[in-house]
């Protein structure tokens, strides 16, 4: 048995969804219906608990962090940039 729920949105949502509505082909019940899935999903997601051995791998990642054993990201990329790839074989 389906229930009906009655929200309010700001208007500039309001708009977007309408937007969205349009461009997606979908009724506002579809919308509505996908965001909340996604975002119960997600939530969920939050919620699991680690394993010991992400436990481990999150504290040594930290304390590297606080000893300044890291990279920003820019640096990492320059220079995996920096380093000429070989050739590879082709494999039939």
């Amino acid at each position: 048995m389906r229930q009906t729920f009655t929200i309010s949105l700001p208007p500039k949502m309001a708009e977007q969804v309408e937007k969205t509505m349009r461009a997606e082909h979908r009724t506002r019940s579809e919308l509505v219906r996908e965001a909340l899935r996604r975002y119960i999903s997600n939530r969920r997601s939050l919620e699991e608990t680690p394993t010991a051995a992400e436990l481990r791998a999150i504290r040594q990642g930290e304390a590297a962090y606080q000893r300044g054993d890291s990279v920003t990201l820019d640096e990492y990329l320059r220079d995996v940039d920096s380093h000429p790839r070989r050739p590879r074989h082709k494999v039939s």
